[in-house]
């Protein structure tokens, strides 16, 4: 496919996904997640030949106007949306589908030092919301989607969602995995241990009370 033709395209996926977006002009002006993905493939390329300190000015120099950081070693396939993008974040050993739809605050990471594939595989059609953080060596399934501000640590099966805090699958196939989970109410496990710390401090509380009565009243029978 030509560059123009692959430009195009990109752009239509725009007016597909956004109802904002009013021109081509404006698209292709004003549209950063656009940017970020076009100044990717130059900085790819470059990358693929070994030069890997132009890859990496590229890709700085984008993130600069951007404000979307995406390794020049990530490979993405067509048709990728990024909506809005401030703050998303894509590893040097991601891959990334066909079709697929990342919001503002996504990050796409590893998990620690080591070497080779250690990001995230997102298959196509694919959508990853707001602030999510998928991290490690993981594959996210076709059309599945991950919920915002959600941490996905383990793979996660073609056309599930996921939500939470470690992501937990809470529908697969279009059934409900989880049916007393409201969609307004997302594990917090911060907040549970925190009630059980509180929980625990409270009965030992009583338990030093009763113990003080005791005494007072042995004392008193002295």
């Amino acid at each position: 496919m030509g560059i123009f033709k692959w430009m195009k395209e990109d752009m239509d996926v725009v007016f597909d996904q956004d109802p904002a977006a009013r021109s081509y002009i404006e698209v292709f002006l004003t549209y950063a997640g656009l940017h970020a993905i076009w100044s990717h493939r130059i900085a790819h390329f470059f990358f693929n030949r070994r030069l890997h300190f132009i890859a990496r000015v590229i890709s700085q120099i984008s993130r600069f106007f951007t404000g979307i950081e995406i390794h020049p070693g990530a490979k993405i396939g067509r048709k990728l949306f990024i909506d809005h993008g401030m703050g998303v974040v894509i590893g040097e050993t991601c891959e990334i589908g066909d079709n697929v739809t990342l919001f503002q605050g996504v990050t796409l990471g590893g998990t620690g030092k080591e070497k080779g594939k250690r990001h995230p595989t997102v298959k196509d059609h694919a959508m990853i919301t707001t602030g999510a953080k998928v991290l490690g060596d993981i594959t996210i399934g076709n059309s599945s989607k991950v919920g915002a501000g959600s941490v996905v640590l383990k793979d996660i099966p073609d056309h599930s969602t996921v939500v939470g805090v470690p992501g937990t699958v809470v529908v697969q196939n279009g059934e409900k995995i989880r049916k007393n989970l409201d969609h307004h109410k997302l594990p917090d496990p911060v907040t549970d241990r925190c009630e059980q710390l509180q929980e625990e401090i409270d009965r030992l509380k009583e338990e030093i009370a009763k113990l003080k009565e005791v005494k007072q009243n042995g004392d008193h029978d002295l």
